[in-house]
């Protein structure tokens, strides 16, 4: 009981403080969450994949059947958040809006801070490389519903080709592999960029708050939110053996794959017009 409140008040409260902050400071200040959105979209996602990216140390066979595991127990959550939007009727947007928040865990300011206070800091290895594949697919996924409702299969490529935060894993991974060296000004300039990313996504999540009123909490909501909470932690467990993962790298794993929606969630429904209201609901909710 003790450990549970101790990770309440030390990773959890923090993060909702952040976004009380943005809820109270949007009214008063008049800042469109947006605006946010588009500065985190273009300018500080890709600036964080990057600064992740090109410095990742990463074991070949290990982080390819990680990976394998992780787009697995993601697919799932994917496929099974679809069914269930449409066993319930919902229209096209809402599917959509089902698989986006589907598709984006919250591994970083959730998973990575409870993966390194229950099973220490050797754990942030794997854990780190569960949350890069999580985001990669999770812009991947999330870009592509969105785009798919919005305008169809050719809409949704050109998006997908043009999502920044995909765009920059290109460089990064051949600054890694080619191990390449940074000018000193350019990494602490992206730097700084990147450890701005949550932060300013936590505003603005509550900056979206702060403009749609009172939250509808909703059958579909809720559905959605626990298909990442539930359904996620599940395939996790029962998928590990089948992907040889034991020790640290299980736990890592199964923790990743049970946290709730992303706030990436949100800047790409408030990019695309996806149901925002909905989307945030549900991130929030989860």
């Amino acid at each position: 009981m003790h450990q549970l409140l101790a990770l309440f008040l030390t990773v959890l409260t923090p993060v909702f403080l952040v976004v009380a902050v943005g809820y109270l400071a949007a009214p008063r200040l008049q800042i469109e969450a947006r605006t946010m959105s588009k500065v985190s979209y273009y300018i500080l996602a890709p600036a964080f994949v990057f600064n992740i990216f090109s410095d990742a140390s990463i074991q070949g066979y290990l982080a390819l059947r990680m990976a394998a595991f992780n787009i697995a127990v993601t697919t799932g959550c994917v496929l099974v958040a679809m069914l269930a939007a449409r066993l319930m009727g919902r229209p096209g947007p809402i599917v959509a809006a089902f698989v986006l928040v589907a598709a984006f865990g919250n591994a970083a300011n959730f998973g990575l801070p409870i993966i390194q206070f229950k099973l220490g800091e050797e754990a942030l290895v794997p854990a780190s490389v569960y949350f890069l594949v999580l985001n990669v697919y999770g812009f991947v996924v999330g870009v592509t519903a969105a785009a798919w409702n919005r305008g169809g299969a050719l809409d949704a490529i050109r998006s997908l080709v043009k999502t920044p935060a995909i765009l920059a894993v290109i460089p990064a991974i051949s600054v890694n592999w080619l191990n390449l060296e940074i000018p000193l000004s350019l990494e602490r300039g992206v730097g700084l960029l990147a450890v701005a990313l949550i932060p300013l996504m936590l505003l603005t999540l509550g900056m979206q708050l702060a403009t749609m009123g009172r939250p509808n909490l909703n059958a579909s909501v809720t559905v959605a939110s626990m298909v990442r909470i539930v359904v996620g932690p599940a395939l996790a467990f029962a998928l590990a053996a089948l992907f040889g993962l034991t020790g640290i790298d299980r736990g890592a794993g199964i923790i990743q794959a049970s946290m709730p929606s992303a706030v990436f969630a949100v800047l790409i429904a408030l990019e695309y017009a996806l149901v925002p209201s909905f989307v945030t609901t549900t991130v929030l909710v989860s």
